[in-house]
């Protein structure tokens, strides 16, 4: 966005400098005309009143020195060429001399009408404009003499310094456009990383408001935005969380009487499904949890967390493999994180039978991802395995137990950490979960 109004802004200004640098180029050389027509007019009549007055005897002395210049008058060579239609010019000097004289414009052109002429400026035509002919003068006398009206001398050749002289005025014009720009882009650039912190933190501090008008209600409409989108889920945590709280009492009550029951087959059966539904009660409460982002955000040690995880799982006899160092810090809430490794790492054990853990890293990110030995997952059901407590019944049973809420709990938790969890079935069998996780530079 910076980029298209910098530009923008650029070729406007050029393009409005080089139409106005065009237009007086243009209206110069049209003022430089008609003063060099009026002169050669008064300098037209000149020669010929001067000439019509002149002794016959001392005409030939009087042309030679008249035939120099841009306006010459000579002896015409073409005394009974046949004249065109009257030209501005003629028209003109017609007019000053009178009907003593008898003006005849000819067919001749001179060459040096069309030929270019070098210009001190890029936006200036290089062909001359004014007037340039040739006519037959008939004084009262009868002698009929030749007037020609050329384009004036060419000043000498000048290197080009348009464009540098130009230089200061385009580098200006840089300038401002960069800087009104970046300023037209900053409340824009603000607002988009206030998103971006508010995904990754609903408690991230609100915009301040600052700058124009439009730019203050659209931040004060963000942080009526963000403030809502807390109470919400702040009441919608509170509320899954007293649920499964308060269900944890009747539960345990429920599971002291059972013991009462003289039926060992009733008994088991019931037990077991009373520890089905504590079971669901308590992954409630870890969903409430994960949804909750009271904790403090710090900078962790990515393989020190991941060698520390699947230390736990193989101490209690979980198969789990871990290869590949990151060798990088991120930035998260460690119970959280931690939360989301152990479920994936619980997932993959408790449905394929081990965990291959292999991480590597990425430029600005690190990737992790856990391979296990199950069947893997049809591909029209991979987006739907993250809906909370949908499980897939041919492929997972529940007597591995579970209540679908492990991987509900993952990605939540890995989105507030602006990271990305992926799932794909391997090509040698087995479902590999990718988690991408963003880096954390000092000074962010």
């Amino acid at each position: 966005m910076t980029g298209r109004v910098f530009l923008v802004l650029v070729l406007g200004i050029v393009a409005s400098a080089a139409l106005t640098q065009w237009l007086a180029v243009n209206e110069r050389i049209r003022a430089l005309e008609r003063y060099r027509d009026f002169h050669a007019l008064e300098r037209a009549e000149q020669l010929i009143t001067t000439a019509d007055v002149m002794p016959e005897t001392a005409r030939p002395t009087f042309l030679l020195a008249a035939n120099r210049g841009t306006v010459k008058l000579e002896m015409s060579d073409v005394p009974e060429a046949q004249a065109l239609m009257a030209t501005e010019f003629s028209t003109s000097l017609q007019q000053r001399l009178g009907e003593r004289y008898k003006l005849s414009p000819l067919a001749e052109h001179p060459a040096v009408c069309d030929q270019p002429r070098q210009t001190s400026s890029l936006f200036a035509s290089s062909q001359w404009r004014g007037t340039c002919e040739t006519m037959n003068v008939q004084l009262h006398d009868g002698k009929i003499l030749k007037l020609s009206v050329l384009p004036p001398r060419q000043a000498p050749a000048t290197p080009n310094n348009e464009l540098l002289l130009l230089t200061p005025f385009l580098l200006s014009i840089l300038f401002l456009a960069y800087w009104v720009a970046r300023m037209s882009m900053r409340p824009l650039k603000r607002l988009a990383q206030a998103a971006k912190d508010l995904g990754n933190d609903i408690n991230h501090p609100p915009v301040v408001l600052s700058g124009a008008a439009e730019i203050r209600q659209a931040s004060a409409a963000f942080n009526a935005m963000q403030a809502r989108i807390r109470q919400h889920i702040t009441q919608r945590t509170q509320m899954l969380a007293a649920i499964t709280h308060d269900l944890q009492t009747p539960l345990t009550r429920l599971r002291l009487r059972l013991e009462k029951v003289n039926d060992d087959d009733l008994k088991q059966r019931l037990i077991d499904d009373l520890s089905a539904m504590q079971q669901m009660v308590k992954e409630g409460l870890d969903l409430a949890r994960s949804m909750d982002s009271s904790e403090t955000m710090q900078a962790l040690d990515l393989d020190a967390l991941l060698d520390s995880v699947c230390s736990d799982a193989t101490d209690v006899g979980q198969q789990v493999e871990l290869r590949g160092r990151a060798a990088m810090a991120l930035m998260g809430r460690p119970l959280a994180i931690r939360r989301c490794l152990v479920n994936l790492i619980d997932n993959a054990v408790k449905y394929g039978h081990y965990a291959h853990v292999t991480v590597e890293r990425l430029v600005g990110s690190a990737r992790i991802c856990i391979r296990d030995g199950g069947p893997g997952i049809a591909p029209d059901q991979m987006a739907r395995v993250f809906e909370p407590f949908y499980r897939i019944e041919t492929s997972r049973s529940r007597e591995s137990g579970g209540t679908g809420l492990g991987l509900t709990i993952a990605r939540n938790i890995a989105e507030q950490h602006g990271a990305n969890v992926t799932l794909t079935n391997h090509k040698d069998g087995g479902l590999e979960v990718t988690l991408v996780v963003p880096e954390y530079y000092v000074g962010n």
